[in-house]
């Protein structure tokens, strides 16, 4: 049984050749693309479970093929990148990737990305046991992981919605960022802290009337995020 859908997409055949060769002998299945516009082409031809996706390429970047993957498709996206500096983190993340790798990388390294960013989200508790939220011209419907604030309507992706989740089952308590990124990430995340701040951006900007002033999703300073609940 295939470890899941692979679609590397990359201008360089030497490191498309050696992710195929890699993922494949770990029991994944992988095609690759030589540009964003071939990988756009692909991904509407054939269904997927992660893409990786290199940043810097002639032609089509990989930060607006992110964008335009992320406009139609809830597929997971790690980005590859030459560059390690946070403003390219918080770019790669707000263009809608899952995750992010810096080249040179090693092969473990690789591997425990993929898993993380494929590992089954935390089991969202069951809708009895989550207090519903219809207050302030904002409902949010579980099962189909919708939000309409003041008649507009938006959709979590699955990180946005397990993050969502996860506050929703402990209202007013104050969350570590440690223990957010473990639980909704995985337990070898804890200090990216940029991954926190892009995501809680993500979900304030669908589900608070004024994203600018939050009325839910709170900063608790130095210690974490909370989901305040209206009494």
């Amino acid at each position: 049984m295939s470890a899941g859908k692979i679609l590397v997409i990359d201008d360089d055949p030497q490191i498309r050749r050696v992710m195929r060769s890699t993922l494949t002998a770990h029991g994944y299945q992988v095609n690759d693309a030589r540009s964003g516009e071939e990988g756009l082409e692909e991904l509407r031809n054939s269904s997927y479970d992660l893409v990786v996706l290199d940043m810097n390429m002639p032609g089509m970047g990989g930060m607006e093929a992110c964008r335009l993957i992320r406009s139609g498709s809830e597929v997971a996206i790690i980005m590859l990148t030459v560059n390690n500096t946070e403003r390219q983190k918080v770019d790669a993340l707000d263009a809608g990737a899952d995750d992010y790798i810096t080249k040179p990388f090693s092969t473990p390294e690789l591997l425990a990305r993929i898993r993380a960013t494929l590992r089954r989200l935390p089991q969202p508790p069951s809708h009895s046991d989550l207090q519903p939220l219809i207050a302030q011209g904002v409902n949010i419907d579980l099962s189909s992981r919708e939000v309409t604030v003041h008649g507009r309507t938006s959709r979590l992706t699955a990180r946005e919605f397990g993050l969502l989740t996860y506050f929703l089952a402990r209202p007013n308590k104050t969350i570590a960022h440690r223990e957010l990124l473990q639980a909704v990430w995985g337990p070898d995340y804890g200090d990216e802290l940029e991954y926190l701040r892009v995501f809680v951006n993500r979900v304030r900007k669908k589900i608070e009337p004024d994203p600018s002033k939050p009325l839910f999703l709170v900063t608790d300073a130095w210690a974490g995020y909370r989901f305040h609940l209206p009494q």
